[in-house]
């Protein structure tokens, strides 16, 4: 009796570590912020039709990070593989929202994969994507209007 309950707990053992799937870390960085105000909000998607995500209500993971020497960045870990999106927000006033002037934000943002953003280049999960199946680091341009 011993012997088959020892069995079925190794197989079980066996098909735990068999299925096991691997996850990776993202580090996110920014560069050339304008000031050290508030913080920089980092947004990870993992579905298309969640970028973008004005009132950040579609994300799959958030992080914020202080900034330093007009830098940020922030590690997300235990990503399984798969594609994701990383949108950001510098955070001057620590709100978590975007504020906006008549049309367009007052604070930095960027996207992963963008260097400007523009009526031609509106942000979509599909150009903002990109495939993890390894650790990576992404470095995202902050944009000001």
């Amino acid at each position: 009796m011993h012997k088959i309950a020892y069995t079925v707990l190794f197989i079980l053992g066996l098909s735990t570590v068999t299925f096991a799937t691997n996850t990776f870390s993202l580090r996110v960085t920014v560069d050339n912020l304008r000031n050290s105000k508030g913080v920089v909000q980092f947004a990870l998607y993992n579905k298309d039709g969640t970028v973008p995500d004005e009132k950040y209500e579609k994300y799959y993971k958030k992080q914020t990070a202080k900034i330093v020497n007009g830098s940020s960045s922030t590690i997300f870990k235990d990503l399984p593989e798969g594609r994701y999106a990383v949108n950001i927000l510098h955070d001057e006033d620590e709100n978590g929202k975007i504020d906006k002037g008549f049309l367009l934000p007052n604070e930095g943002i960027g996207f992963s994969n963008y260097t400007s953003i523009g009526l031609t280049n509106k942000p979509n999960f599909k150009k903002a994507s990109f495939e993890l199946n390894s650790d990576m680091e992404k470095k995202i341009k902050i944009i000001y209007f």
